[in-house]
């Protein structure tokens, strides 16, 4: 079973917040409010797209890399949980 079907309702709750943040975006600018307010839902948003971005592609690392042999000869460890770090990372 693919892990976004697993994760489902997960998923769609995370979609369902960012399309509520998109909403307020626009709302903020159709009532005309600052540049700081419309600023600070776009960064919001892109946070939260970047939260569901990192989730789904952390987990197609776990589900769809098993064939990768964990190398424990470098002292880093499983090559999958280090490419999964790098990730988060680039994400924060």
């Amino acid at each position: 079973m693919s892990h976004t079907i697993h994760d489902k309702q997960k998923l769609i709750n995370r979609v369902r917040r960012i399309r509520g943040q998109i909403d307020a975006i626009e709302r903020a600018l159709d009532e005309e409010k600052g540049c700081l307010d419309v600023l600070q839902q776009i960064t919001s948003c892109r946070g939260a797209m970047n939260g569901l971005l990192s989730v789904v592609l952390e987990e197609h690392i776990r589900c769809h890399l098993v064939d990768a042999e964990p190398d424990r000869n470098d002292g880093e460890g499983d090559s999958r949980e280090v490419l999964i770090e790098v990730v988060r990372s680039y994400f924060k």
